[in-house]
This record gives C-alpha cells, structure tokens and sequence, in this order.
C-alpha cells in the first residue's frame, strides 16, 4: 500500500485516471489468472485416464465456471468504473478515497466479500440450469401449439413467438441476478436503481415486440378460419372483398403496441417523461384512421350490393357508372374529416377555430382561383343533369371518344387511338353526344355517270337489308336519301343507318365493305379517285 501513498501523478485527474487504470488492469490480471486455471484444469481432467467417461460432464462445468468468471469480471468492472466515476462525480480525490476505503475495511469484509461472491456463484449456476429448463419447455410448447390448430400457416409466426420468449427470460434472468450481485456486493444503490430501469426498459420493450408477434399469430390463425369459413357457407365473395384489411390490421396493432411501448419506456425515464402524454392521442389517432378504412369498405360494399341488378337499361348503367365512384369519393371524404375531428379532439385541440378559419382561407383562395370554381360547379351540373355519362361516345372540340370518368373537376375521354383526354369541365362547351337514344351512321358512295341508278338503288336496299339482319346495332334499315352531288367524275348517293348509340363508327366500316364487295359482283363502277365520303 506503500506505493500507493507515494503515487503523485501532479494533476488530480491524472491520478483518478491512473487509480482507475491500475484497478482495471488487477482485475484484467485476476481474470486472466482464473482463465488459465479453468484451462489447465479441464486439460489435465480431459487427459486423465480415469476421468474418461465424465469428460462431456467435465467440459459442461468448466464452461460454465468461464462463463460465471467472464460475468463476475464484467460485474466487478462496471463497479469499479461505477463507484470510482461517482467518487470522482462528488469530487473526492480517488487517491485519498481508496485509501480510507483500505483503511476502513473490517477485519471480516473479505470474509463477507467471500461468502457474497459464493452467493453469487451459486445464483449464476442456478439461473443456467433454470434457463436451460425453461428452454426445453419451451419447445415443447411451441410444438403442441403448432399442433394444436391444425393451421399451418401461422407454424413460423409461432415457432418465431416461443424463440423470442425463450430470448427474453434468458436476459431477464440475468439482469436479476445482476441486480441480486449488486445487492450481495454492497454497491452503490445507483447501480442497482439503473439495473432496475434497464430491466423494466428491456421487459417493456421485449413484451411489447412479443405482443406484437401474439397479435400477428392471432390475426393469421382469424384469416385462416375465416377463410374456411367463408368457403364452407358460400360467402367466399364477402371474404376476398375485405381481405385486403387484414394487412393493414394488423400494422394498425403493431403500431398502437409500439406506442403503448414507448410511452410507458418515457415513463421511466424522468428526464423525458413529460412526451408520454402524447401516447394516448396517437394510439387514439392509429385507431381511428383503421376505423375510417373499414367504414369506407364497408360503404362502398353496401353501395355495389345495393347498385346490383338495378340497372334494367344500358342507359341506366351507365347512370350508375357515372354516379357511384362519385358517391364513394364523397363519403371517402366525408369520413376522413370526421376522423380528422376526432384526431385533434384527442390530442386536446378545439377543432371550431381551425375549422372556422380554414373556411375563411377557403373563400380567399376560392375568389381567387375562379376557374377552379368554374370546373367543379360545371361538373356538378354534368352529373346531376345527366349531361354526360361514363361510357358515351362524345365529341368536344378536336376530341374524340368514350367517356371513361367524370369528376366534379376534370372528365377523362379515351380517343379512337387509345390516347386518353383530360378535359377540364369548365371548357365542356359544345359537346357533341353519340349516345343518346340513336345514332345515324351516315356513308356516302359515288358511282359512275353511266350506271344504272334503279339498279344502283337496289344493290344498296339489298346491302341495307343484311346489314340489318346480322348487326344488332343496327335498329332501321339503311335509307337511301338520294343522289347528294353530281358535280366531278361520280354522283354521290347520300345513305343513313339508325344504330344504337356510339356505333355508327363501327356500323359505318362494315356498310362500306358490304357496299365494295356488293358493287363488285354487280359490276358497278365506282370511280378510282373518290370512292367513299362521309357526309
């Protein structure tokens, strides 16, 4: 002890340091001095004839005597870092320090230091045994579980629980029997307050992720009996229309275990305590927003069940085609802001002011962006007037095609080629419409100067008739309206079909092939520069 009264390093850190340092390097020593003994014993048995037979047994506790050695070295560090950093904390100089500490030891505390040391030894021996019980125990169970349910697709998720809950009572073992050695060991009680806090950090943490693992186990073996049960009672439909809520339920009770998780970890830390408040709005908040996505399955499944089989006309189902999607993204809006007036209620906010000022906002914004306005009351106007419907054939403009969607904004037209339109409804003006009650498909043929215009007239009335008889878009025989022009090489002969709406086009392709193919058997002449004109 000598030298250490002589120790003087000039700078009181620079001693602290250095006390530190040798302690950590006698320990170092001690550990690597128990290490060598460990080794040569387990050498000398495993060489000894005699000691043959018990060799596996012999291995088993040599490794287990390194393994309480490894835990009784880190234990003994963290003391010695522990205790000498709060020394050094209250400003005790550690030279001075250790050296009471030497001089007030009782003649009996190595004795006691002995005996806690033993207790802890036999705490370490203890917990590797129970750990190794209870891990059998555990696959036992986990087996009969999956076995149980005759499920075999939640067989990972539960195999994955058992491994995780084996996991989590080796650590708190551990951390027990840590905090039992620091109690056994006299150490500070600060060191044994931060034991306590870890081990409920972990546990809160551990039982918040094996929760998490229940909840997916749970949600898997609901889906599967579900599954069997919508196939047993015919409802199979019902169960493919909602089973893409099963994902998002189940992330919707991971996320409220996470918070739940986290708020109760800020609880046991003072310094940051205070943030737990906010747990319970965001739990609320996750719940509420799971909520608002199954009222909208569930609103847009009534509003197809009730749309089904009412429709009795093309006209009525295009009606319908037209309005539902509309009356969905309503009420989708609708619920979203009933949830996002329940949110800020939960997080304590009065929603009237926000929303009384949003509404201000609006009207600013809305006097100036007038041809917003403009395009939504045009397309109001649209659907509840039944001007349009999705599925006409329209023309606007240079735009041509089918009426695909209409929204309160924009209405989308897919054209002849395949391209899609986005018109904005305010500048729907002039809107030409093939869909409404009939259509005429209008073909214009020229003929020769010399032909025989009776017989000319009785080939097309021919064509007419059997365009009638194998299209069923067509509703009239074609009409031959006259000779249309006589002006240049051919007389034009003017002919209207009625069709169903939106098929002229297509009737128009067909009446022309009969009328070439016709013309031809009948040697009728249509002149080579001009055959064929649409009025």
């Amino acid at each position: 002890m000598a030298w250490l009264k002589n120790l003087d390093l000039g700078s009181t850190h620079l001693q602290n340091i250095a006390i530190i340092g040798i302690e950590i390097i006698a320990l170092a020593i001690l550990y690597f001095i128990l290490s060598l003994g460990i080794r040569f014993i387990q050498k000398r048995a495993q060489t000894a004839p005699s000691l043959a037979r018990f060799e596996n047994r012999i291995t088993g506790f040599c490794t287990l005597f390194r393994f309480i050695v490894r835990m009784v070295f880190l234990l003994a560090l963290l003391a010695v870092i522990g205790i000498n950093g709060y020394q050094w904390y209250l400003g005790n100089d550690l030279k001075t320090w250790t050296l009471d500490w030497l001089n007030r030891i009782p003649p009996g505390f190595w004795k006691g230091l002995g005996i806690a040391l033993a207790k802890v030894i036999g705490l370490m021996i203890a917990a590797r045994y129970f750990i190794r019980f209870n891990d059998r125990t555990l696959q036992v169970v986990a087996q009969k579980a999956m076995d149980a349910d005759q499920i075999k697709g939640n067989d990972e998720s539960i195999a994955f629980f058992f491994k995780r809950l084996n996991s989590i009572q080796k650590v708190v073992v551990w951390l027990l029997v840590f905090y039992a050695a620091s109690l056994l060991f006299g150490l500070p009680p600060i060191i044994g307050h931060a034991l306590i806090v870890a081990l409920k950090v972990y546990l809160i943490i551990a039982i918040g992720l094996l929760l998490v693992n229940v909840m997916s186990v749970i949600v898997d073996t609901l889906d599967g009996i579900s599954k069997r049960y919508a196939e047993a009672t015919g409802q199979l439909h019902f169960y493919d229309r909602l089973k893409h809520l099963v994902p998002l339920f189940r992330r919707t009770l991971e996320y409220i275990i996470y918070v739940i998780a986290a708020t109760l970890v800020l609880k046991q830390l003072e310094f940051i305590s205070h943030l737990a408040e906010y747990g319970p709005g965001v739990i609320q908040a996750i719940g509420l927003f799971f909520i608002a996505r199954v009222a909208i399955e569930v609103i847009n499944l009534l509003i197809d069940r009730m749309a089904a089989g009412e429709a009795d006309s093309e006209e009525a189902r295009q009606r319908q085609a037209t309005l539902i999607p509309l009356f969905k993204s309503i009420l989708a809006w609708v619920v979203y802001f009933i949830v996002f007036v329940l949110i800020l209620r939960g997080f304590g906010f009065d929603p009237i002011p926000l929303l009384a000022g949003a509404g201000i906002l609006g009207m600013v914004i809305g006097l100036g962006a007038q041809s917003l306005i403009n395009d939504l009351v045009s397309g109001f106007f649209i659907i509840f007037e039944n001007t349009l419907r999705v599925g006409d054939y329209i023309e606007v403009g240079e735009t041509v095609g089918t009426v695909e969607s209409i929204g309160l904004r924009t209405t989308k037209v897919r054209g002849r080629d395949g391209q899609l339109f986005i018109l904005r409804n305010g500048e729907l003006n002039d809107v030409v419409t093939y869909s409404r009650g009939f259509a005429h498909a209008v073909v214009t043929v020229g003929v020769d100067h010399e032909s025989d215009l009776n017989r000319v007239y009785e080939v097309l009335n021919e064509v007419g008739a059997m365009l009638k008889q194998n299209n069923p878009n067509v509703i009239e025989p074609m009409k031959i309206e006259g000779i249309e022009d006589f002006n240049g090489p051919e007389l034009l002969i003017r002919t209207v079909t009625k069709v169903k709406p939106g098929a002229h086009e297509e009737v128009q392709r067909e009446l022309r092939m009969l009328i070439k193919e016709a013309f031809d058997r009948e040697g009728i002449v249509i002149p080579f520069d001009k055959r064929y004109q649409l009025a």
